[in-house]
């Protein structure tokens, strides 16, 4: 999770549930607790965030005018490096699906999980490229690799299309 992803998740749970714990805000994050106290330290003393104290020990946060402008920054910067990695994916996974066609094949095998091969698998149905499930005739084997594809030819051949080669 990148820093504007992390402090743009504070500040939306924060904002819907204002009365979290920071070991529930951590386990949201899937994050140590050490973590999120500094995170919230340095948005408090930015002004994005204030804490008022509700018990002894317990804080409730409400996030501040300027933390909402923050929040709609991260937003639009979290959305742009996003569609950014989708345009890379999409342009990888249509130089591989070429370089799989110029090769003679009409079918590849996908291997992995992830979002990446998510959008393999979309670019091989809008581009009418089969995938091979099991058995059948050899098929190239794709795979994600960065925010490229590596080809596995049927020759055991191994080589890299688009993204990082």
């Amino acid at each position: 999770m990148s820093d504007v992803e992390r402090q743009l998740r504070i500040l939306e749970v924060l904002e819907e549930e204002p009365e979290t714990t920071q070991a529930g805000l951590a386990a949201q994050l899937g994050v140590a607790v050490g973590s999120v106290n500094w995170y919230i330290k340095r948005l408090i003393k930015k002004g994005y965030i204030k804490a008022t104290r509700m018990q002894r020990n317990r804080l409730k946060y409400f996030v501040t005018p300027e933390g909402l402008a923050l929040k709609a920054r991260l937003t639009r910067e979290y959305m742009e490096a996003s569609l950014r990695v989708y345009r890379e994916l999409r342009a990888a996974a249509q130089d591989a699906l070429d370089r799989i066609r110029d090769e003679g094949y009409a079918t590849v095998r996908i291997e992995g999980p992830g979002e990446a091969m998510e959008i393999f698998h979309l670019t091989c149905l809008e581009e009418g490229v089969s995938l091979q499930k099991d058995g059948g005739a050899p098929a190239p084997e794709v795979q994600a690799e960065g925010t490229g594809f590596a080809i596995v030819w049927p020759d055991d051949m191994s080589t890299t299309a688009g993204g990082n080669q």
